[in-house]
């Protein structure tokens, strides 16, 4: 599989055959002024302004963007943090490539192995993902970084935006990606969700600077996919500009999830934790809805899916007598009546 451009790296899925190529290595010094997402970084607001900064890096088009602009605006305060799966045969040309682009400029780098088991049923890129952020928050604290930088762009919210609507997702999903969450106590800034990948791949190109072009990107099983290569730019053609309008989209679901957690909280304070039966059943079933998410994410459940969330609220207002059970599966565990309350079991949930 070639590269789409004549600078690019091309890398090959484990099911293809052909070897990945390294067709230039492009230019070591580089000329920043123009670049397309230098602002937002200089506007950016970071916890430490002194401390050395992370930019994860895989190689692809938008953190070799993001590691140039970075290296640009903090000079020596920066360090590459390279994540290395292994779920493709052409990983190790992944992370030799990242190597020796950082070689090239003097940036440091650090490789992580980070090896996934993914389950029947699982997402291999949630399963990644979730694997992928504690890895880079402890190169992070290693290095003593403030923070580690994300580049994910415009048209990436826009997907996630998409991507929550097929699958029906409420006001969590719809907020697509923050710009900035704390995770694993470390601080995780994605600076670019107003800047065009569109644009930053064009100035790569322009600047000749060579970039991982990961074929399976372009492989439409996966559902990402199809939205980035079909629905977006169906939908860009009917609604021109209509990536900013999704991530406007994204950014009023935010604040109104906000304002959710925040009357969660109050809810949760005249409710207790756990919660108790009767509290809840003063409360309207939205806002049982609403504060039983929110304690559900505190005691750390997964989120649970909708029929599940029903089936508990069914059982909140059935439940008027002392011998009334509740039993439900919920997330990976189950939540249990316990005296007057309710608690979550995060283990297996038998016979439910």
């Amino acid at each position: 599989m070639r590269a789409s451009t004549a600078t690019a790296v091309s890398a090959t899925p484990r099911r293809t055959a052909a070897r990945p190529e390294r067709v230039g290595a492009g230019p070591v010094s580089i000329d920043c002024s123009n670049h397309p997402g230098l602002q937002a970084l200089r506007e950016l607001a970071l916890p430490d302004r002194e401390a050395p900064l992370a930019v994860a890096f895989s190689g692809g088009a938008d953190s070799t963007a993001l590691l140039l602009a970075a290296w640009q605006v903090w000079p020596q305060r920066v360090v590459a943090l390279h994540i290395n799966h292994g779920l493709q045969a052409a990983a190790a040309e992944f992370e030799a490539h990242a190597k020796a682009f950082c070689a090239e400029r003097g940036i440091p780098l650090q490789v992580q192995h980070v090896p996934v088991q993914v389950q029947s049923g699982d997402s291999l890129e949630a399963v990644a993902r979730d694997a992928r952020y504690p890895a880079l928050a402890l190169l992070a604290q290693q290095h003593g970084a403030s923070a580690v930088l994300l580049g994910q762009h415009l048209e990436d919210q826009a997907e996630t935006v998409l991507l929550a609507l097929s699958r029906g997702a409420g006001l969590p999903g719809l907020s697509a990606m923050p710009a900035r969450v704390e995770r694993h106590g470390v601080c995780f800034l994605r600076p670019w969700l107003a800047v065009s990948g569109r644009a930053l791949r064009e100035w790569l190109h322009a600047h000749g600077i060579p970039f991982i072009e990961d074929p399976t990107n372009a492989d439409l099983r996966f559902t990402r996919n199809r939205i980035r290569h079909q629905v977006l730019p169906a939908w860009e053609q009917g609604f021109p500009g209509g990536a900013p309008m999704l991530a406007r989209t994204a950014r009023h679901a935010a604040q109104a999830q906000a304002l959710l957690e925040d009357l969660a909280r109050i809810d949760l304070d005249q409710v207790g934790d756990p919660p108790s039966i009767c509290a809840l059943q003063a409360l309207s079933p939205q806002r049982q809805a609403n504060v039983l998410r929110y304690w559900l994410r505190l005691v750390g459940a997964r989120q649970a899916s909708d029929a599940q969330l029903q089936a508990l609220l069914r059982q909140i207002t059935a439940c008027t007598t002392r011998g009334h059970d509740i039993a439900l599966k919920v997330g990976l565990g189950s939540v249990r009546r316990q005296g007057g309350t309710l608690v979550f079991d995060p283990g297996p949930a038998p016979n439910l």
